[in-house]
């Protein structure tokens, strides 16, 4: 494990902790974070267990995993972090795009699902989104899930595509209890998100900045009662904001 020691700074910054077995991958994201005005490397880890041990130590923001690594799964790491760091988030850099690995992480605690091919500049934004309150997934994936959704719903299953999601909520406690309405931006972007689109799309289209996207979600998130975009979708078709077979 590689721990940094840095000078104190602003709370301003989002502290990073990168858990991957690719030097050259660990390389080019420590070399882009350190000259980042707005991100803070506290150290780099290998494995799992040295990574276990870094998020202990330095109590990060956000832990960017790799889901391979070579004494065990990335997975242990997020499952640890949503357990005992309740002020630390994880987001997963890996060459697995499926959706079995998708849903396992999601399942255990990632609000961030990036594949490596995701190029560098782009990675750090999403680290902003993410600590902003976004959940930010590869647009490959997230259009992947989505027409899994369309698809389930269009075969007649009497499953509901969203109550077998992970971190759904069954409809009929969906539909229990009132909830704060959404606004008219709101309602937009929420519509948006289930589309697929990221943050930065998303502000590009509205004509307003990314900060503003990310106030808007956390909105929808307070209203919606949930933490994740995942859960997000899954509330509002269950109450009737968004239909999935036409997103």
């Amino acid at each position: 494990m590689n721990t940094l020691n840095l000078k104190e700074t602003g709370q301003s910054e989002i502290r990073v902790l990168l858990v991957d077995d690719d030097a050259q991958i660990q390389q080019a994201l420590r070399t882009a974070i350190e000259s980042h005005p707005e991100l803070r490397l506290l150290g780099q880890a290998y494995t799992l267990r040295e990574g276990m041990a870094a998020a202990q130590q330095l109590l990060p923001d956000v832990v960017l995993v790799d889901l391979g690594l070579p004494d065990g799964s990335g997975l242990q790491l997020i499952e640890y972090i949503q357990q005992h760091l309740p002020d630390c988030e994880s987001m997963v850099l890996t060459v697995f795009g499926d959706e079995s690995h998708v849903m396992s992480s999601i399942e255990a605690g990632a609000t961030g699902y990036l594949t490596k091919d995701t190029r560098t500049s782009d990675i750090l934004d999403r680290l902003k989104q993410l600590r902003a309150g976004g959940s930010p997934i590869s647009p490959v994936i997230a259009r992947r899930l989505l027409n899994r959704f369309r698809n389930s719903s269009n075969s007649g299953s009497q499953e509901s595509p969203v109550e077998s999601l992970p971190g759904a909520l069954p409809a009929s406690r969906s539909a229990e209890g009132p909830f704060t309405p959404l606004s008219e931006r709101e309602q937009q972007v929420l519509e948006m998100v289930a589309k697929g689109f990221m943050q930065a799309e998303i502000a590009d289209i509205l004509g307003v900045s990314i900060n503003t996207v990310s106030t808007y979600i956390k909105r929808i998130y307070k209203k919606l009662a949930v933490n994740s975009r995942t859960s997000a979708v899954h509330r509002a078709n269950s109450l009737g904001l968004i239909n999935l077979k036409d997103c």
